[in-house]
């Protein structure tokens, strides 16, 4: 998935985009660093809670399990999603782009009914790789939402993932978050596949970890499984998505969050 730092030079978005596009970090690499016996452990965000993503599948990716022990709770869980990620196959054919948007929705709705009784998502239809050039309208939707419901915590994709949508929707979360006086939570998504342990690059001393239960766990594990356009081969010899080694960061027993 090429992608880049939406305020950075050319020459830096290159190198961001070389970041994600290279081989990744084995998941073996970060369970041998025992993050979870390093890192403090946090108690579940107390309601009602916002999860941001950038396109349909981030906000499961990074926080699923966690929104699913939320719901289990009880807690009002409520999600904004600021496109629809109609670009992830490459195609520049509207019509092929506006029906992967459609599926990518009924995959989300899909993917969140396992995770609990979820409210139906806000979708704002901004565009897929292009985020940054959009930030004023993805802040101002997710001021709107934790005004409405009034938020005591925002989840949204960590500013710093070398991901030009991810990083505008961390940006545009953090604007929303000063107005509104919400604290905020960011969660990596990519930061597993570029980042190496004890990364310079990664504020540690700003990370915890939110254990999840098995049951949380299976039900974020199946909400992942449906998201099958992300999850299946783009197209002969074209890899998913979200290959194996990827996913296996996504469904570990704890969940990460930078505050």
């Amino acid at each position: 998935m090429r992608s880049s730092r939406g305020s950075l030079s050319a020459e830096e978005r290159d190198a961001a985009a070389a970041e994600i596009d290279a081989p990744g970090t084995a998941e073996e690499r970060w369970l041998a660093a025992r993050l979870p016996e390093r890192l403090p452990h946090l108690d579940l965000p107390v309601g009602p809670v916002v999860v941001v993503a950038a396109h349909p599948d981030d906000e499961v990716l990074g926080f699923g399990g966690t929104m699913a022990a939320l719901v289990s709770t009880g807690a009002a869980v409520h999600t904004v999603c600021l496109t629809d990620g109609e670009a992830s196959h490459g195609d520049n054919d509207a019509s092929a782009r506006d029906a992967l948007a459609a599926l990518r929705r009924c995959e989300l709705a899909a993917a969140l009914s396992e995770l609990g009784s979820l409210r139906a998502p806000l979708h704002t239809g901004l565009p897929d790789t292009a985020l940054d050039q959009h930030e004023d309208a993805a802040a101002t939707a997710i001021a709107d939402l934790l005004s409405e419901v009034e938020a005591n915590v925002c989840l949204a994709p960590w500013d710093g993932d070398l991901h030009s949508d991810h990083e505008a929707a961390g940006r545009a979360a953090r604007r929303a978050c000063r107005t509104t006086n919400t604290a905020l939570w960011s969660f990596p998504v990519w930061m597993w596949h570029w980042a190496r342990p004890q990364d310079p690059r990664v504020p540690w001393r700003r990370v915890g970890v939110l254990p999840l239960s098995p049951a949380a766990l299976e039900r974020k594990k199946a909400a992942l499984a449906r998201f099958a356009s992300q999850l299946e081969a783009r197209g002969p010899g074209i890899a998913p998505v979200l290959p194996p080694g990827e996913m296996a960061h996504h469904t570990r027993t704890f969940e990460t969050v930078i505050r």
